[in-house]
């Protein structure tokens, strides 16, 4: 039995999130079947973590147990017939019975995309967060000052949402990257984990400093308090995309 990480690329606009769902379509349940077909076997993908509905992946990783030999580098090609456009296996390869996709896991990075305009953008809402005012409200060196408090080892209790049950709250942020470029504002976070909406509010609490809806030492208090309601709102899905997963191999 062969263990095989895939790579894989998706547009969740119009998924109920990764994991399957009974009354709704799930990324998971569309490339399980897509796979079993082509590998004429059971298939049951776990991945490194679930992304909600309407939030989007550039390398999501989830692993499967294979007895086959159908060639893997053919795999992403064969697989497009199969799938549908807004889902693509990019890589499959073999590693060690010892890898768990969620597990094994040692860092994720999120981006979290934003644009900044009084005009509607019909093109742009399905991977940007609107922010509806002018880019003249915004400062951007605000923004870059707070980031930096997220970076290191806090309580993030304060920027999570309830509706998932962990043992601790405590996790490491690593970088935090932000990027204004015209209109556009781009948050790229890596952690060893994330909160429930963890960082769609991080985004939304740094877009509010930015407004001035929030001062530039909210995220320390946040952190300091782990109170939810210093923070800004939970910003939409259609803004967050997992960029990569990391594992020590």
């Amino acid at each position: 039995m062969k263990r095989i990480l895939l790579t894989v690329e998706y547009k969740g606009t119009r998924y109920a999130g990764w994991q399957r769902q009974e009354n709704a379509l799930a990324v998971q349940q569309v490339l399980e079947e897509a796979l079993e077909k082509m590998l004429q076997q059971k298939v049951v993908l776990i991945a490194s973590g679930r992304t909600d509905a309407g939030v989007h992946a550039l390398g999501q990783k989830a692993h499967f147990d294979y007895d086959g030999d159908f060639p893997l580098e053919k795999m992403p090609v064969a697989s497009q017939s199969l799938l549908p456009e807004d889902i693509a296996i990019l890589r499959a390869e073999e590693v060690s019975s010892d890898l768990h996709a969620q597990y094994s896991a040692k860092k994720k990075t999120y981006r979290y995309q934003t644009y900044l305009s009084r005009e509607n953008h019909p093109l742009l809402n399905d991977t940007y967060a609107p922010i509806p005012y002018a880019e003249s409200y915004f400062d951007f060196s605000k923004v870059e000052k707070a980031a930096k408090d997220l970076i290191g080892t806090h309580d993030f209790a304060g920027f999570a949402n309830k509706g998932s049950q962990v043992r601790s709250t405590i996790r490491t942020i690593y970088d935090v990257k932000v990027k204004k470029e015209g209109m556009f504002i781009t948050f790229d976070i890596t952690g060893n984990g994330f909160l429930y909406n963890m960082v769609r509010i991080i985004a939304g609490t740094l877009i509010y400093i930015g407004l001035g809806k929030r001062s530039t030492d909210s995220v320390k208090k946040i952190l300091e308090t782990q109170n939810r309601n210093l923070a800004g709102k939970t910003f939409p899905p259609q803004g967050l995309c997992l960029l990569n997963v990391e594992y020590d191999v």
